[in-house]
């Protein structure tokens, strides 16, 4: 429980520390936000704003990790394991992504940075690489994916080839990474949110550490590789995101961009990979799952009948347009996100009691 602790409050340490630094070092070098010509109008004088404030979130997400392992691994006898560094990998292999299409779009003094295909390649060699790797390294049996589709734990009758798996992985990865940066438009937003999920799954991997078919074979324990070093991950990350949301928040003086959004996103959809949840992400992340759904929606939608579903998608600019202040849907959607994690975090705990039959 010490190390979680730790990882934590070096991640919140470290990120709220670190944070200001960035800012004036982002506004030195003149990396500031374009913004959407055809976004809300009101967004407009956020233009300027230092972006890639990811780098902070990612960095800050190691360094709890590390410095956790580093005070505690003399007295508990564990080092570095193969699920975390995979997870550490694939965060900050998306935030690489994402840096790349934040600086094109600072570089070019416009709202588009990477174009769909070079973005679309960059997080296939990152998903791919890692579902590759991840159902490699085995541990007294048990490595770190399943080829298993999983909802609260493995699902045995959806059992994939491996082929099948490393597709249906990637799509994961890139799904909910590109779902967190459409969420990523309005101040704190995806900080928080993503903050939210990461909390629930600092409960869920400590609850398969603590009942884990590793250490006792108990009724309704769990099979999941290194549980207590994706609880590290986990909280470190938590409190990345928490310190950067104190310069976050509305108004933001500095953003995450496209850095920290792919990164967040691919390690949430990494922490589900590992922890056997791969379907209950969608409950946990039903804010996430709405906005990109609003996007998909208000395409096709257009496409085939040139008349829109929403005023302006993705969905909280649609409820800007409405006459919400950004504050206000910035909130509720931070409520609809805890709502979201207090569900699947019950639909977890409510699979464990039908094990014990209570």
């Amino acid at each position: 429980m010490r190390s979680i602790l730790v990882a934590a409050a070096v991640g919140l340490i470290v990120s709220i520390l670190l944070t200001p630094l960035a800012i004036r070092a982002f506004r030195r070098q003149g990396m500031g936000q374009e913004i959407r010509d055809d976004g809300p109008e009101s967004h407009l004088s956020k233009k300027g704003t230092p972006t890639m404030g990811g780098t902070v979130i990612v960095g800050a997400t190691v360094l709890g990790y590390v410095v956790a392992h580093l005070v505690f691994v003399g007295q508990s006898g564990w080092g570095f394991t193969a699920t975390g560094l995979l997870l550490l990998f694939l965060m900050v292999g998306m935030g690489v992504v994402g840096f790349l299409d934040d600086y094109l779009k600072i570089r070019h003094r416009r709202s588009l940075g990477l174009n769909k295909t070079a973005k679309l390649v960059g997080q296939l060699l990152i998903g791919v690489t890692f579902a590759v790797l991840a159902i490699n390294f085995p541990r007294d049996g048990v490595t770190p994916a399943s080829t298993v589709v999983s909802y609260v734990r493995d699902i045995a009758p959806l059992t994939l080839g491996p082929i099948a798996f490393v597709i249906l992985a990637y799509l994961f990865i890139a799904g909910f990474s590109n779902a967190v940066n459409l969420t990523d438009g309005l101040d704190g937003l995806a900080a928080g949110s993503s903050a939210m999920v990461l909390a629930s799954y600092v409960v869920i991997s400590f609850w398969q550490f603590t009942h884990d078919c590793a250490n006792e074979l108990i009724e309704g324990c769990y099979t999941v590789r290194d549980p207590l070093d994706i609880t590290l991950i986990a909280a470190s990350g938590m409190g990345a995101c928490l310190g950067f949301l104190w310069w976050n928040t509305s108004p933001a003086r500095i953003f995450m961009g496209d850095t920290g959004s792919l990164a967040l996103g691919g390690l949430i959809a990494g922490l589900a990979i590992v922890t056997r949840t791969e379907l209950l992400l969608v409950v946990l992340g039903g804010l996430f799952v709405a906005v990109t759904l609003s996007v998909i929606i208000q395409v096709a939608f257009f496409r085939a009948t040139r008349r829109r579903v929403f005023r302006m998608a993705p969905l909280h600019h649609h409820f800007e347009l409405a006459g919400w202040t950004e504050s206000t849907v910035i909130v509720r959607f931070w409520l609809v996100t805890g709502m979201a994690v207090a569900f699947g975090l019950g639909l977890f705990y409510a699979d464990w009691l039908s094990f014990v039959g209570l």
